[in-house]
C-alpha cells in the first residue's frame, strides 16, 4: 500500500475537519498516532489505517464539543511564511503597515475564509491594533501571535502540573525476607508478600493493618524453609493464590488465610502468577517459569472445581493437594503450555479486553510477546484425527500426561514479538489509550502501538538506571516510571515529555528496591525496600465536585466587551479568563497577572481593546488581554497598598486612569499611547490639595465617574465625596443619617459603601436624585449632589437580615437598578421616575428577586441589547441570567448554550448549589412565627398574674412523631390558596430533582472505602451453664421479690 496515499487521505481529512488547527493550538507535539504512519511494509498499511481511524474519531469528538473556531487557530508555522510574503505584496501604499481593508483581503486570499468570517477578521485586527492607530505592521502581527501561543502553552502546561506529598511516609516492615510483590485491593489497601510467606496489609499512610502467614509453621521435617515465588488475589472467589519453590500453586482463604487447596506436581517453578476472570464462573490462572514458558489453566465451573480440589487428601496434614495431572485431566480444566521466551519470564499479564497474554523476558529476540491463550485451530492435526479416529482417542486417554509434557510453540499468526535490546524487565498496556510501554536494562521507556511490533512510536529518555516499574494511569493520561536508583518520573502520554522527577533526596526512600505498585484507587505509590514507603499524589482540591465552577478561586469581577463579544473574568488567584459570550465556552486564560496577589478590580479603556486591572499588590496593569501582553505598569513610587476600584476617564480629549484603595487617596494616571513604548512603569500625577487636606479619613472602597467632570468616591466609614475633576476641589460631602428604627447589626463594615452608581440621564437635573450608593447600614441611598447634597431616598437593599448590599448596576436609561447582597440574592428595582423631582419615603417597586449564588455577589455587568445580566460571586462562579431572572448558565459548564436559542438555557432549572442551600427556601407565613420548645414550656411564667394571661384554646393531642406539627384550620388554608404565596417557585424544585445531574465519579476512594478498619478481636467463650439442681427451688424463682 502506498504510504503517500494514506498520508494524503489523512491530510485531506484533517483540512476538512480542522484538526490541524487543534494540533497547533492545543497539542504542542504530534500524537503517537501520527508517528505510526512512518512504518513500512504491511505494518505500514495497518498503522496508517489505525492512525486515520483514530484521527477521524478525535475529529468527531472535537467537533462535537467545539462549536466555534477562531481565525488565529488557522494560522500555523507553514501559513506564517506565506503570510509574510503576502503581507509585503498587500501593502499597496508601501508604508509598511496594513489597514483594515488590506488586512481583510490578505486573510481572505491566504486562508480561504468565507464572507461570514469578516467579523472575526475585524476582531483580530482590533486585537493586534490595541493602540487604535488604524493600521498594523508585520512585527505587531508576529508579536501578537507569538505571545498568544506562549500564553496558551503556559495555560496548557498548568493543566498538566502534578506533584507528590514529600517526603514519603516510611514505616518498618515485619518481613524478614525480601518482598516479592505489592498489589492493592478494591478499597486501596496495599497487600505485600515476602519470600518467607508473610503477608502484610497497609493503608496509604504506610500504617500496617494486619499480617498473616501462608507457610505451615508446624512443619519441622524440612531442612530448608519453603519460599514463595509470587502471589495474586482471586477476588471473585475470595482466594489468595501463591506460587512456591516446591513447584506448587496454593490457594488460601483471603479473609482468614486458612489453607484451602493446592495444585502440585508442576514441571517447573511458577515464577510469575496472574489471574483473570473471563466470564461467569470461568477464569484463567497463568504462570511463567524459568524455561520461558507461559502456562495457562483454563477453568470452567471454577467454583465447582475449587470445591472438588478441597476434598482431596491433605498434604502433610496442612492443605488439600491435587496433582496437575489430575487437574488437567478433569472435564472443566484445560492446561496449555506455550514455549515463548528464551529466558526467565520477568512479568506476565492477561488482558481480557483484547483476549491476549502479554509476557516479557530479558532475551532480546523475545523481549515481549503478545499471544493468544488457546491458539488457532491446527488443521493438520484435525485431518489426522479424521483419518485415524483411534489416534485422537489415545491422545485423550493420556490427556494428563500430554498436558504438561508436550510444550507447544504458537503459530506466527497467534503472536506478535517485540524485539528490544537487552530485553524487557517490565511493561504495561492500555486498551483505552491503545499503547503499550516497556522498560529494561537500557534505561529507555518505549511506547508501542500494540499492533505494530517493528518500531516503537516514541522513546522516553531520562532515567540513569534500569527501569524497575511502569504503570499507565489512563484517567490522568500519565505514565509512572521508577528505576533501580529510586528515581520516580511521571510522563505525559500525549506530549511524551516528563512532568515530574522525584529523586531520592526528595522522597527520602533508602535501600534497594524490592517491589513497587501504583494504586489508581488511592492515587499513591507503594515502594518496598527494607522499609515500606508510600508516596501520595498531591490532588488538586475539587471545590463542589457536583457543582460547575468558573474559577478555582473566588471571582472578584467581570466585564463584557461588545467589540469582541467576550466576557473577561478575574479571580483571587490572579487568573484572567476570556469566555465566548454567545456560548459560554473558554477562549483563553493566563495566570500570575499580579504575581501571588489577588485581582480586585478591572476596567476597559475607551476603545475596549485594553484591560486595566488592579490588585492587592497596589499596582495597576494595562493589558492587551487577548494575548496576555502587559503593556504598562502603573504604580506609586513607594508604599503601594491594595487597590479597591478603578475607572477610566476621558475628559477634554485627555484620558486618565483613576484608582482608589487603602492609601485613602485618589491616584490619577495620565494615559498616553505615545509614551507606552518608552515608559513601561508610570507614576501617578500629583494629588489634589483638597484630597490631601479634606479627603477621606478611611479606606476608599469605590469610585464612579459622571461625564463630563464629576467624580464620586466612598469610603469604609460611609462618607461620600463628590469631586470636580477640572479643578480638583470637593463638590460636596454626603454623610447619610441613620435610618429610622434601625438597629445596629454589629456587622463588620456596617458603615461601608461598596458601590457607587451615577444616574447619568439625570446627572445635571438640579432637583433629581442622580447618585446611588450601596450603603451604609445595608440601605440604598439616592442623593442629589447639587446645593451641597441632599438625601432623596433611603430604603433597605436586602430582605435578608444581616445582609449587605455588595454591588449595583443600572441600565443606560436609568430605569432599572440591579443590586446584589452578601448572601447571593439579586434584586431588580424599577427606578423610572423615582426621586426624579421630589424625595421619596417609600422604596421603589421591586419587580423581581431571585437567589443567584450561595455566597456574596462581587460584581455585575449588563448587556441591554440581549437583556442579559452577568453576576460573579465568592463561590467561584460567574453566571448568566436574563433580566427577568431566568438562569442561562454558568461559565465553565460542559454543555455550551446558544444565546439566540432560549431552549439551550438552564431555565426553568436553578443552580444546584442554590437549590440545596437552606437559605433558598421560600418563607412561609406560619413558619415565620415559630417558637422553640423552651418558649412554649415557660410561656406562662412570662405573665405576672392570671388576669394578664391570654385566653388559650385547648391544644390538640400531642403528635406521635418527633417533628414539629402545625395545625391550620380550613379557613386559613382557603385564604392562603387565594393569596398563592408560592406562585413564583412552583414546580422548579420538582423539575430540578428529576433533572439534577448525576454525581460524577472522579476516581479515588469513596467515603466507605476510607473508613478505618481494625483487627477482629476473638470473641470470649461464654461460661457453661450450671448443672446443679436445687431441690428447694426447682424453678429458680428465688430472684423474684
Amino acid at each position: 500500500m502506498d504510504k503517500a496515499r494514506y498520508l494524503g487521505l489523512a491530510a485531506d481529512f484533517v483540512n476538512d475537519t480542522q484538526i490541524k488547527n487543534w494540533e497547533f493550538s492545543t497539542a504542542p507535539k504530534s500524537s503517537i498516532y501520527e508517528k505510526n504512519i512512518s512504518f513500512c511494509g504491511d505494518a505500514e498499511e495497518r498503522a496508517a489505517r489505525l492512525a486515520l481511524a483514530e484521527r477521524i474519531r478525535l475529529g468527531r469528538k472535537l467537533n462535537k464539543h467545539r462549536t466555534k473556531r477562531w481565525i488565529e487557530e488557522k494560522i500555523n508555522i507553514d501559513t506564517l511564511e506565506e503570510l509574510k510574503r503576502a503581507f509585503q505584496l498587500a501593502d499597496v501604499n508601501r508604508t509598511g503597515c496594513l489597514e483594515l481593508d488590506e488586512f481583510k483581503e490578505l486573510l481572505k486570499s491566504q486562508l480561504a475564509l468565507t464572507a461570514n468570517r469578516e467579523q472575526q477578521i475585524d476582531a483580530l485586527f482590533m486585537k493586534i491594533d490595541w493602540s487604535s492607530e488604524g493600521s498594523i505592521t508585520w512585527d505587531e502581527f508576529c508579536t501578537y501571535m507569538q505571545l498568544e501561543y506562549a500564553e496558551k502553552e503556559d495555560s496548557y502546561h498548568r493543566t498538566k502540573e502534578v506533584s507528590f506529598h514529600l517526603p514519603a511516609k516510611i514505616e518498618n516492615i515485619p518481613h524478614r525476607d525480601p518482598i516479592l510483590k505489592i498489589t492493592d485491593t478494591s478499597d486501596g489497601t496495599f497487600v505485600a508478600c515476602s519470600q518467607d510467606g508473610i503477608v502484610s496489609f497497609w493503608n496509604t499512610n504506610a500504617d500496617i493493618r494486619r499480617t498473616r502467614s501462608v507457610v505451615n509453621s508446624e512443619q519441622n521435617n524440612r531442612q530448608k524453609p519453603k519460599w514463595i515465588t509470587d502471589f495474586v488475589i482471586m477476588p471473585h472467589f475470595n482466594k489468595f493464590i501463591v506460587g512456591t519453590g516446591d513447584r506448587e500453586i496454593q490457594f488460601f482463604e483471603l479473609s482468614s488465610f486458612e489453607p484451602y487447596c493446592q495444585v502440585s506436581g508442576l514441571e517447573t517453578v511458577p515464577l510469575k502468577l496472574d489471574y483473570s476472570s473471563t466470564g461467569y464462573d470461568e477464569c484463567l490462572i497463568l504462570y511463567g517459569d524459568s524455561q520461558g514458558c507461559v502456562n495457562i489453566l483454563v477453568i470452567k465451573s471454577a467454583g465447582e472445581c475449587l470445591r472438588t480440589w478441597k476434598k482431596m487428601p491433605r498434604h502433610d496434614g496442612f492443605i488439600a493437594s491435587i496433582s496437575l495431572d489430575s487437574v488437567a485431566s478433569g472435564p472443566n480444566v484445560q492446561f496449555i503450555r506455550w514455549q515463548v521466551h528464551g529466558d526467565w519470564v520477568q512479568q506476565l499479564k492477561y488482558y481480557h479486553d483484547i483476549g491476549q497474554v502479554i509476557s516479557c523476558s530479558n532475551h532480546a529476540n523475545t523481549a515481549l510477546v503478545i499471544g493468544c491463550t488457546i491458539g488457532s485451530t491446527h488443521v493438520e492435526q484435525q485431518l489426522k484425527e479424521v483419518k485415524d479416529p483411534g489416534a485422537g482417542q489415545d491422545r485423550n486417554k493420556g490427556k494428563g500426561f500430554y498436558a504438561y509434557n508436550n510444550t507447544k510453540t504458537r503459530l506466527e499468526a497467534d503472536q506478535a514479538i517485540f524485539r528490544v535490546y537487552k530485553g524487557v524487565k517490565c511493561f504495561d498496556f492500555s486498551k483505552a489509550k491503545n499503547i503499550m510501554i516497556t522498560g529494561g536494562m537500557d534505561r529507555i521507556i518505549r511506547l508501542w502501538n500494540p499492533y505494530v511490533s517493528g518500531k516503537p512510536t516514541a522513546m522516553l529518555r531520562g532515567h540513569n538506571a534500569p527501569i524497575f516499574y511502569l504503570f499507565i494511569a489512563e484517567e490522568d493520561n500519565r505514565i509512572f516510571s521508577l528505576s533501580t536508583d529510586r528515581c520516580i518520573k511521571i510522563w505525559d502520554i500525549q506530549d511524551q515529555n516528563c512532568l515530574l522527577t522525584v529523586r531520592p533526596k526528595g522522597h527520602k526512600i533508602r535501600g534497594d528496591l524490592q517491589a513497587v505498585h501504583y494504586s489508581h484507587t488511592a492515587k499513591a505509590i507503594a515502594v518496598a525496600t527494607d522499609q515500606m514507603a508510600c508516596l501520595s499524589l498531591r490532588m488538586k482540591p475539587v471545590l463542589h465536585a457536583d457543582i460547575v465552577i468558573t474559577h478555582k478561586e473566588p471571582v472578584t469581577c467581570c466585564k463584557y466587551n461588545p467589540s469582541f463579544k467576550q466576557v473577561v473574568t478575574c479571580s483571587d488567584g490572579s487568573v484572567i479568563k476570556l469566555w465566548d459570550f454567545e456560548t459560554g465556552t473558554p477562549i483563553f486564560e493566563y495566570g500570575d497577572a499580579h504575581g501571588d496577589s489577588a485581582i480586585t478590580t478591572m476596567s476597559f479603556d475607551n476603545t475596549g481593546r485594553r484591560l486595566i486591572t488592579g490588585g492587592r499588590d497596589g499596582i495597576l496593569r494595562i493589558w492587551n488581554y487577548n494575548n496576555g501582553h502587559c503593556l504598562r505598569v502603573l504604580e506609586k513610587e513607594e508604599e503601594n497598598e491594595e487597590i479597591c476600584d478603578v475607572t477610566y476617564v476621558e475628559m477634554n480629549k485627555n484620558r486618565y486612569v483613576v484608582s482608589v484603595g487603602w492609601d485613602r487617596r485618589i491616584n490619577i494616571y495620565y494615559d498616553s499611547l505615545s509614551d507606552s513604548n518608552i515608559h513601561h512603569v508610570q507614576h501617578p500625577l500629583e494629588y489634589w490639595n483638597d484630597d490631601l487636606k479634606n479627603g477621606h479619613k478611611e479606606d476608599i472602597l469605590t469610585v464612579a465617574q459622571c461625564p463630563p467632570n464629576l467624580l464620586a468616591t466612598a469610603s469604609y466609614d460611609g462618607e461620600v465625596i463628590v469631586w470636580n475633576m477640572v479643578s480638583g476641589h470637593i463638590f460636596c460631602h454626603l454623610i447619610p443619617p441613620s435610618p429610622p428604627n434601625y438597629k445596629d447589626q454589629s456587622l463588620d463594615g456596617d458603615l461601608s459603601i461598596n458601590k457607587l452608581v451615577f444616574l447619568q440621564t439625570r446627572a445635571y437635573k438640579k432637583d433629581a436624585g442622580s447618585l446611588v450608593s450601596s450603603g451604609p447600614r445595608a440601605h440604598i441611598h439616592i442623593w442629589n449632589v447639587f446645593q451641597g447634597g441632599k438625601l432623596m431616598a433611603q430604603f433597605p437593599g436586602s430582605r435578608m437580615k444581616g445582609a449587605m448590599v455588595s454591588t449595583m448596576i443600572t441600565n443606560k436609561a436609568n430605569t432599572l437598578l440591579f443590586t446584589g447582597d452578601s448572601m447571593g440574592f439579586i434584586y431588580a428595582w424599577d427606578i423610572n421616575n423615582y426621586c426624579h423631582d421630589t424625595p421619596a419615603d417609600a422604596p421603589p417597586e421591586l419587580f423581581k428577586t431571585w437567589r443567584g449564588h450561595v455566597e456574596s455577589i462581587t460584581d455585575f455587568d449588563l448587556m441591554e441589547e440581549r437583556k442579559i445580566l452577568l453576576s460573579t460571586s465568592m463561590d467561584c462562579t460567574v453566571r448568566m441570567w436574563t433580566t427577568e431572572g431566568h438562569y442561562v448558565g454558568t461559565f465553565g459548564q460542559p454543555e455550551p448554550w446558544d444565546l439566540y436559542n432560549p431552549a439551550t438555557y438552564q431555565h426553568p432549572m436553578v443552580p444546584y448549589d442554590v437549590l440545596i442551600d437552606p437559605m433558598s427556601l421560600p418563607s412561609h407565613p406560619l413558619l415565620g412565627e415559630k417558637q422553640t420548645a423552651h418558649q412554649i414550656i415557660h410561656e406562662d411564667s412570662t405573665y405576672g398574674s392570671d388576669d394578664e394571661k391570654p385566653r388559650r384554646t385547648p391544644s390538640p393531642p400531642p403528635p406521635v412523631f418527633g417533628k414539629s406539627t402545625f395545625y391550620v384550620d380550613d379557613k386559613t388554608i382557603a385564604e392562603q390558596l387565594k393569596e398563592k404565596p408560592f406562585e413564583k417557585g412552583k414546580g422548579k424544585r420538582l423539575r430540578h430533582e428529576k433533572l439534577k445531574p448525576v454525581r460524577i465519579d472522579r476516581g479515588g476512594p469513596s467515603e466507605y472505602q476510607m473508613l478505618r478498619t481494625y483487627n477482629l478481636v476473638d470473641t470470649p467463650q461464654p461460661s457453661p451453664p450450671s448443672l446443679h439442681y436445687n431441690k428447694d427451688d426447682p424453678f429458680d424463682s428465688l430472684f423474684i421479690d
